[in-house]
């Protein structure tokens, strides 16, 4: 199939994205005259948020570049498959309801501010679970915050192309996103999320209609959906990956640790009240699956029949292109799960990009290739707009994690235990000096990781999430007893939080650069990923052990 298109946006990026990003800065000048003394408005907006704006600010942080770059990478790269993962959605916006309010009302009961204050109240932990749950959340917002770099390397390097565009566009985004949070705080982050969640949602449904109008039409695009290769339309996918046990687990637990997060729990305490936040969760739960399934979804499937990950043989088989020692190989459908169980990784089509993570670049491919091809000029301005809506999406997701770590960081360790005393002034400044450090941390792990050849720690941007999101899972066992079981113990939460993160960092890539990429280890653990999600692995060690010391415990009591 032809897929040549016109691809060069001209100016028009240039000038879109200065006038956006000068924007947002706007909006951090607008929330600094707007401030209030305290960190209940720096970190809470002093919690009067609307559900308008509380649906727009949690629906913002949750649909990062995961979502418009690395869920339509997955579908493209692995199939149909992929697709339920959009179940995730309407469970997420359950546990908003669920959960939300509950910790809204102790929030506003006893001035919480960050999940360690309430949690740790409860327990009567001052020093060994806050730090605990200070690196939570410090191991869920460093590595979203890394992919939302990322995404904006992406983004400039596809819009702007040259030697140093992604670079540039990394440096960029995270200067501007770190400038406006650190000047007007959660007010500052809350409307410039409103703008992006708005920006991302029209972003996703243009999207996946210029997929289908790409293929001719709804009948058209299922027609030519439905003769690509079987592992794109069956479980478990084209690598294998997503069998049923593992996409249930995935799905249930990528909406509970994606909600317990630090920024969405700190939304959760900025609501007005109850009623915002039952009509934001209704909100998120219809208004963002829509845009999931008739979305993303219909980019990466429509984009592996645009531009095929393979090619069909004159005995109807399928080749795949996978590389294997830096090369490039030719492999059959029969023989392909032999070489990716022997570490070969699957290619894009070469329209697409290059390397084993550059099928995170299908939707702005899409975009750029047949948005304008559909609408002349003006598909030039809609393929921009909807490119910066990415952006938007990536910049509403690392504002979030950097002002909730900065929130992290500065109760509950800075204040919380190394100096009690600290003025509210020098809390704030050393809040912003967490902003910033954690920015350039991100950025540099971004160019370690893009420059090394040998060392890869990021990979694609939805595998890479979905790590961050099962280290926040393991919040979930002391959540529920907090909100509502109220049995255990103190030390059982310690425990259980330790045992669980342990086991997740078994299944990250730290333990290949400990042990060796084939060490026995590293086989064991990538075989047990392929049953089940990390997180629910996690937590299921987790619960086991909280319950254990939580009911010895009292038997020792008694």
């Amino acid at each position: 199939m032809d897929t040549i298109a016109t691809t060069d946006l001209g100016l028009l990026p240039h000038f879109c994205l200065a006038g956006y990003l000068l924007f947002l800065l706007g909006i951090g000048l607008w929330g600094f005259s707007k401030r209030q003394a305290g960190e209940e408005d720096y970190y809470l907006a002093g919690r009067g948020q609307g559900w308008m704006l509380s649906s727009l600010t949690i629906m913002a942080t949750f649909f990062s570049s995961a979502a418009m770059l690395g869920a339509p990478g997955m579908v493209y790269k692995e199939g149909v498959v992929f697709a339920l993962f959009a179940l995730n959605v309407p469970l997420s916006g359950a546990m908003i309801y669920v959960l939300g309010n509950r910790i809204r009302e102790l929030g506003r009961l006893h001035g919480h501010v960050t999940p360690a204050d309430l949690i740790c109240s409860h327990y009567g932990s001052p020093v060994a679970l806050r730090c605990l749950v200070a690196l939570i959340g410090f191991l869920y917002a460093v590595p979203y915050v890394v992919i939302q770099i990322q995404a904006g390397g992406i983004i400039s390097s596809q819009l702007f192309g040259g030697e140093h565009a992604f670079e540039i566009g990394a440096c960029l985004l995270s200067l501007v996103t770190m400038l406006y949070i650190m000047i007007g705080g959660m007010r500052s982050v809350a409307w410039t999320d409103a703008l992006q969640g708005v920006l991302l949602m029209g972003g996703m449904l243009l999207a996946g209609a210029a997929a289908v109008a790409a293929l001719g039409g709804p009948s058209a695009f299922f027609a030519k959906v439905a003769e690509l290769p079987r592992t794109s339309l069956t479980v478990p996918g084209t690598t294998g990956s997503f069998t049923p046990e593992k996409l249930f687990t995935l799905c249930i637990f990528g909406a509970l640790g994606s909600m317990i997060q630090p920024a969405q729990w700190m939304r959760f305490y900025a609501a007005k009240s109850a009623k915002a936040l039952r009509r934001s969760a209704v909100i998120f739960a219809l208004g963002l699956t829509a845009c999931f399934l008739f979305g993303v979804m219909l980019v990466g499937l429509g984009g592996q029949v645009l531009y095929p990950v393979a090619k069909a043989g004159p005995d109807g088989a399928f080749d795949y292109q996978v590389q294997v020692d830096d090369q490039a190989v030719t492999v059959s459908e029969a023989d392909l799960p032999g070489r990716l169980a022997k570490g070969g990784k699957p290619l894009p089509h070469p329209a697409v990009g290059a390397g084993p993570r550059d099928f995170d670049q299908i939707m702005i491919v899409v975009l750029k290739r047949h948005l304008p091809e559909l609408l002349g000029p003006a598909g030039l301005v809609m393929a921009t707009l909807v490119i910066i809506a990415i952006m938007a999406a990536a910049m509403s997701t690392a504002d979030s994690n950097l002002h909730a770590l900065s929130a992290v960081v500065t109760r509950d360790i800075y204040a919380g235990i190394l100096r009690p005393s600290a003025s509210k002034k020098s809390r704030l400044w050393v809040g912003r000096g967490v902003i910033a450090a954690a920015t350039l941390l991100a950025l540099g792990m971004v160019f370690i990781s893009r420059s090394s050849e040998s060392f890869d720690p990021i990979g694609m941007i939805m595998p890479m999430s979905l790590l961050a999101i099962a280290f926040s899972s393991q919040l979930l066992p002391v959540t529920f007893d907090v909100l509502f079981l109220k049995s255990g113990s103190r030390q059982g939460a310690i425990a259980g939080i330790v045992a669980g993160m342990l086991l997740v960092l078994m299944f990250s890539p730290l333990l290949a650069i400990v042990t060796g990429s084939d060490s026995a280890a590293v086989g064991l653990f990538a075989r047990l990923k392929q049953i089940a999600d990390i997180g629910f692995c996690g937590v299921v060690v987790n619960v086991a052990v909280f319950t254990l010391l939580s009911v010895i415990g009292k038997r020792t009591r008694s």
